[in-house]
């Protein structure tokens, strides 16, 4: 019985990454042999045990065949006649099929020097900061195309082997990328939405097809003028790209970088004759995003976000111009007063939207801070002496909240004259 450090942790030791979490696989074991050792048996699909003292998981090697379409139509062997080169050719990319033996694992790469196991050269394509895949069996399944696809983002300076995109794009054609369940595209998209360089990963997806299949509302924009006066790099797809390396820039959450993602989706839909311009771009935006969101299963909080940038975020731009009556509107339909945390990463989005064109990338964004300002001199608003003296006056319900709603515009127009 041996233990390796495999995947992920020898990768990212050897770039001098940080090491989160460290994958185990156990060679010439068995299940039995596990749980004598005190291992505590939680695979579903196959063996995988909980380390009695660390509780990290260590997983019996093993090899996959494919039976059937999508990412679960595989029938595992794990048992003692399995190596460890047999259960690395099974890994998506060849710098994440290296493996080094526990007793070194948790000692610097220095300290490796002809210890790592690497039978399909992954030190090689790391140097070269090549994404390659490790076997034909890379095709059998089509999360890895969302997963190499998030490691471009992740690694934003790494190329994809030709050959490796040519099997790529030749599983969309297979329609292998038609079978993907909602719940994984989107736990892929989300990590790579969360990198350091989003656009990447929309860059490799479109390359190979699967945007198309995925996202088409999104795969669409690219070709789609807009007026180079306000967008100088006119593709519609080519801003988004700069919105999402924004987001990045600004370390925005989740949240605010799906509301960039879906926020110009109505673009794409814009009738050509009326090209460059798209009125009313921003409801169509809505529908189309909601629907996006149903599809994947996005997260409540994302979706509800996204529908508010999506709705708004043109008379957000144009806020500098409001008077107190229509900024105290736009706060309303934002839902500024009662959520105000989620307001500002409405803002937030809106700035990634601003800055995220060709030569604006360091431009002010003064909406933000006028309307933060707005809707904290509506906070400041003490309501129960409002209601209580409306009450008295035999006003009720409507008429009360109007007199809310009239101390809040003139404190913004005190404000703002």
């Amino acid at each position: 019985m041996k233990t390796y450090a495999v995947g992920g942790a020898v990768r990212d030791a050897l770039l001098g990454l940080a090491v989160q979490d460290r994958d185990w696989v156990v060679v010439g074991s068995t299940p039995e042999a596990m749980a004598a050792l005190g291992y505590a048996p939680v695979g579903k699909d196959f063996p995988v045990f909980l380390h009695p003292q660390t509780r990290e998981e260590y997983a019996l090697a093993r090899t996959e065949r494919k039976t059937a379409r999508g990412y679960k139509g595989f029938a595992v062997q794990a048992d003692p006649s399995v190596t460890l080169e047999e259960d690395l050719a099974r890994r998506d990319l060849t710098v994440n099929a290296m493996a080094v033996i526990e007793a070194l694992a948790h000692e610097p790469p220095s300290a490796w020097t002809g210890q790592i196991e690497d039978p399909f050269h992954g030190q090689r394509d790391l140097q070269a900061k090549v994404l390659r895949h490790v076997t034909g069996a890379f095709a059998e399944d089509p999360v890895r195309i969302l997963r190499l696809a998030r490691f471009a983002a992740r690694f934003a300076d790494f190329s994809v082997a030709d050959e490796t995109m040519a099997l790529m794009r030749q599983m969309v054609e297979d329609g292998e990328v038609d079978h993907l369940v909602p719940e994984r595209v989107w736990q892929e998209l989300a990590k790579g939405l969360m990198s350091e360089k989003p656009s990447r990963m929309f860059e490799v997806l479109r390359a190979c097809g699967a945007l198309k299949v995925l996202l088409p509302e999104l795969d669409r924009l690219w070709g789609v003028p807009q007026r180079a006066e306000h967008h100088p790099e006119v593709d519609t797809g080519v801003h988004m790209m700069l919105v999402m390396d924004m987001a990045a820039q600004l370390n925005a959450p989740l949240a605010v970088r799906v509301a960039c993602l879906l926020h110009d989706l109505g673009k794409g839909t814009t009738p050509a004759d009326v090209l460059p311009r798209h009125i009313g771009h921003e409801g169509r935006s809505v529908k189309l995003l909601l629907k996006v969101c149903d599809r994947l299963r996005v997260p409540s909080d994302c979706k509800e976000l996204a529908e508010v940038v999506a709705r708004e975020h043109g008379n957000i731009h144009r806020s500098d111009d409001l008077n107190a009556e229509a900024l105290m509107r736009l706060l309303e339909r934002c839902d500024a007063i009662r959520q105000p945390e989620r307001f500002a990463r409405v803002l937030q989005a809106c700035e990634c939207d601003a800055r995220g064109r060709l030569g604006f990338a360091d431009a002010a964004y003064s909406q933000a801070s006028r309307l933060l300002k707005a809707q904290q001199a509506a906070l400041s608003i003490e309501t129960a002496p409002i209601a209580q003296a409306a009450a008295q006056a035999g006003l009720k319900g409507p008429q009360i909240g109007d007199r809310i709603t009239q101390a809040r515009v003139q404190a913004i127009r005190n404000l703002y004259p």
